[in-house]
């Protein structure tokens, strides 16, 4: 099949959108596809992958994301492709894959990593206000108009946005849960790393290291996990450590670091090309994120078999069944209940038993498995439009 990946932004760095895009783009290239990138950015050389760059001007910044709809639209229709798949929203795409989700849910939940209800008022009002968001949700609502491209939700949790908020369900919307593919490390490689992560760091065999990986730390949750780290020393629990991880602005949450006195608890490692050394160097990934369509950290540390500790506002969550190989706790803002779990997972006997059951959801998480289904997918659309040509 030839087949069109439109994004508009494609550098690995952003996030698992990115990143997940350019895996894809790999996995169906290497059985056989003529797979063409189409972005507004100027990509990395791919092997096996052409890449078109449309330049994408605009007055306002804020407007580049439907110029960039508007231009990939005009390139397609110039073009001929089996399945155009649309990362970015494209109303004209076959499918569009929301891999961020649906936007007024990402309103919704930014709102709610406010932490008064005059702070929640003013970032509604804002964001209600914001043209790039008035742009973008003229975008979504044009793909789902009753004619618009399949829908692919990369979790139940998108799928029930898409039911919630445009009442459109199954059989336009199909839930290809996401996936990840991570190496597989031996016993040997795993104790090696973990004593090199201690060594680094002055950690002590003792301390408890929690893996916080993220670019966008409000929303991810880092602001209650502070907290978090301020009720387990406040408790007399303090052999623990939490290594933060990503790119963003430290300042703020540095302030409310120093004012709690946690700066032997909590360290900003800054954003790293070494992730796998973290996944597998830490004892626990907490991820108490307000909103995350189907995260690739927690999916990428399940397959590593490390204990994770989410929230239901996450849709890797589904795989998780609560203290069997990992826990969910229903919001971020439940510190109580974040501090017990992370003490409970103090126990290196729990830690191994929760591990070997994480290890046990390696092969249903995996990238290589959603691709198989898109496949399915895609065979479905190049027959489907086979059968609308066909017609007199």
């Amino acid at each position: 099949m030839k087949i069109a990946l439109v994004i508009e932004r494609i550098e690995t760095w952003r996030g698992g959108a990115e990143t997940s895009t350019m895996e894809l783009g790999r996995l169906l290239t290497d059985r056989g596809h003529e797979v063409h990138l189409i972005t507004a950015t100027n990509a990395q050389s791919l092997p096996g992958i052409t890449i078109h760059t449309l330049r994408c001007p605009a007055v306002l910044r804020s407007l580049r994301t439907a110029s960039f709809a508007k231009r990939a639209a005009v390139f397609l229709r110039r073009n001929d492709f089996d399945v155009v798949h649309a990362i970015s929203p494209l109303p004209s795409a076959d499918v569009y894959q929301p891999r961020g989700g649906l936007l007024r849910e990402i309103t919704e939940r930014n709102v709610a990593t406010r932490q008064t209800a005059s702070r929640r008022l003013l970032k509604r009002a804002t964001m209600a206000m914001n043209v790039k968001q008035k742009a973008l949700l003229d975008l979504e609502r044009r793909i789902f108009r009753p004619d618009g491209p399949t829908i692919l939700a990369v979790s139940d949790y998108v799928a029930r946005q898409c039911e919630r908020i445009y009442e459109v369900a199954e059989p336009r919307v199909r839930v290809v849960f996401n996936g990840v593919n991570v190496p597989e490390p031996g016993p040997e490689q795993r104790l090696r790393i973990r004593a090199a992560l201690r060594r680094e760091h002055q950690f002590a065999d003792d301390v408890l290291v929690l893996l916080f990986m993220a670019h966008n730390f409000r929303l991810k949750g880092l602001n209650p996990l502070i907290e978090t780290a301020g009720r387990l020393v406040v408790s007399g629990f303090k052999r623990f450590h939490l290594l933060v991880v990503g790119r963003d602005n430290v300042v703020p949450f540095q302030k409310r670091i120093n004012a709690m006195r946690l700066n032997d608890y909590v360290t900003f490692t800054g954003p790293t090309r070494r992730s796998t050394e973290f996944f597998l160097g830490a004892d626990v990934c907490v991820h108490p994120t307000f909103y995350d369509p189907c995260s690739r950290v927690v999916l990428e540390a399940l397959s590593f078999g490390l204990p994770v500790i989410t929230t239901s506002y996450n849709g890797a969550a589904e795989v998780i069944q609560d203290g069997c190989n990992g826990f969910v706790i229903k919001t971020p803002g439940d510190i109580g209940l974040w501090a017990r779990r992370i003490e409970d997972l103090a126990s290196p006997d729990l830690r191994g038993k929760i591990s070997a059951s994480a290890l046990k959801l390696r092969e249903r998480i995996t990238m290589t498995r959603h691709v198989d289904q898109l496949e399915t997918i895609f065979a479905e659309i190049v027959e489907r439009k086979g059968c609308r040509a066909a017609q007199p």
